[in-house]
């Protein structure tokens, strides 16, 4: 599977931003999705997990309460919600993909990668 993600920019402390991450092919359902982010000078981490149906999600700490985590398979897309955003949100985000179930919260479970999109966030 291809991912292709979308919707970074330049926003405003307290601002809010919606992310997509498009997927190619007719299988989207039978993977279960994944957001991380990478800020300049550190390891990439998790932000957000989606199970396969989109009945399941999970967060990290950090994101929990301003970020949703969705997906449209008839879409082919997943999307990343993110409100109230702070200046350390600031990275450049990427979405993965796994075949099974449920992803993981580590990037090395996951099989397909997008590139990034960058996210600033400005104080």
């Amino acid at each position: 599977v291809q991912l292709q993600a979308s919707g970074g920019g330049l926003v405003q402390a307290g601002g809010s931003l919606r992310l997509s991450c498009a997927a190619s092919g007719r299988t989207f359902s039978s993977y279960s999705m994944g957001w991380f982010r990478q800020a300049p000078g550190k390891e990439r981490e998790f932000v957000a997990r989606i199970d396969r149906s989109g009945s399941f999600t999970s967060y990290a700490d950090s994101v929990k309460g301003r970020f949703t985590i969705s997906r449209d398979n008839s879409e082919n897309t997943v999307y990343l919600q993110m409100n109230s955003l702070k200046p350390e949100d600031t990275a450049a985000y990427y979405c993965a993909a796994r075949r099974t179930p449920v992803g993981g919260t580590t990037q090395d479970v996951y099989d397909y990668w997008g590139q990034g999109t960058q996210v600033t966030v400005s104080s």
